[in-house]
């Protein structure tokens, strides 16, 4: 489905890594992104797909009055132990790709000779399997107390914010899993700096497939 001069990248880390922050930050280098989690809100709607499947597996006391799915409902259920998020990860899963899919068809079919960079923010994304989707996965990483901040920052509690993150692929293995890493433990101005520094990997890998028609081996 993408023409030989895109480079399909996959954005992930763990809960409260930033990883809004460093798409939002692509997106202002040039970079079409896409967030699977806005993808998957949309998918929880009454009338998705998500929402028949969600209600068909957990059930109606998942729901709010006026229908929508009550998340923390949700989570209290699905991110119980590792086989509970497996399980919501596999029904919810290929509808979140099946969307990216036409998300990424209609931005070609737009500009259908235009060299681009294609950033699919995810948390799960490795968990999913999306490693050999991908052409180079980005990691954002953050050591879990600065997780646990942030977390509690944004209104969850200690509590939440460890459970996601004992639940979550242990931050070792993600990092195994990275072509580039960008270290968002700092503040703001580093993270942007690193930032642009893997935006310019990136772009020397869509020039190298572009002259070359492969990618080179990634530099560790």
């Amino acid at each position: 489905m993408v023409p030989g001069m895109i480079l399909h990248v996959g954005l992930t880390g763990g809960i409260a890594t930033g990883k809004s922050t460093i798409s939002r930050t692509f997106a202002g280098l040039g970079c079409v992104t896409v967030d699977a989690d806005a993808v998957v809100a949309r998918l929880y709607r009454p009338g998705e797909a998500g929402h028949a499947s969600l209600v068909k597996t957990y059930g109606r006391g998942i729901l709010r009055e006026d229908g929508e799915i009550d998340r923390q409902k949700l989570a209290d259920i699905a991110f119980v132990d590792a086989a509970s998020s497996q399980k919501l990860n596999a029904l919810i899963h290929p509808l979140v790709l099946e969307a990216e899919e036409e998300i990424l068809r209609a931005e070609i079919a737009r500009f259908p000779d235009r060299e681009r960079i294609f950033v699919i923010e995810a948390t799960l994304l490795l968990e999913a399997g999306g490693r050999e989707r991908y052409d180079r996965i980005v990691v954002i990483d953050a050591p879990p107390e600065v997780q646990i901040e942030r977390g509690i920052a944004r209104g969850m509690t200690r509590e939440e914010v460890t459970r996601r993150i004992a639940h979550q692929m242990p931050r070792e293995e993600r990092l195994r899993h990275a072509d580039y890493v960008i270290d968002n433990s700092v503040d703001a101005r580093t993270a942007e700096i690193e930032t642009h520094r893997v935006f310019n990997r990136l772009q020397a890998d869509l020039l190298a497939r572009k002259t070359t028609g492969s990618l080179p081996p990634v530099a560790r």
